[in-house]
């Protein structure tokens, strides 16, 4: 997964962030292969105080295998587990550029009869660089399972 994030254009978040997420959040979290390489991954959760909404705090595809739907499948895989069960809503942050993490999550509410609602969460102010844009806030559902 870092290997992947780091020839993208996602936050690299470090090695250890990766190891941590599929150890200890291994239910809410996938990776795609083809031919044995991870070509796509999701990494998620289900906050304590809120245990109806799996938080996405990033997906990532292979530059080579977008296009494929292998987000979207991903993203269904892990709200179909078991895990999810209580789960009634999809949460993440994208920022106002990044137009194919916004038509992914469009997509999942689409797909599964639901509303996406968008709100700023994040203003760029938080952020220490100048360059990162607002966070806003996808929450999608509720989703009839």
């Amino acid at each position: 997964m870092w290997d992947l994030v780091s020839h993208s254009t996602l936050d690299q978040n470090s090695c250890y962030k990766y190891i941590m997420m599929c150890e200890y959040f291994s239910e809410t979290c996938v990776v795609a292969k083809e031919e044995g390489k991870i070509v796509g991954f999701v990494t998620a959760f289900i906050p304590p105080e809120k245990q109806d909404v799996l938080f996405v705090w990033q997906v990532g595809v292979d530059s080579s295998q977008r296009g494929k739907g292998i987000a979207s499948r991903m993203l269904q895989e892990i709200f179909n587990r078991e895990a999810c069960q209580d789960v009634r809503f999809l949460e993440a942050t994208v920022t106002p550029s990044n137009k194919a993490s916004q038509s992914l999550f469009k997509g999942f509410a689409k797909k599964n009869n639901t509303k996406c609602d968008v709100s700023e969460l994040f203003s760029k102010d938080l952020f220490p660089s100048d360059e990162h844009e607002e966070e806003l806030r996808f929450r999608i559902g509720p989703v009839n399972k």
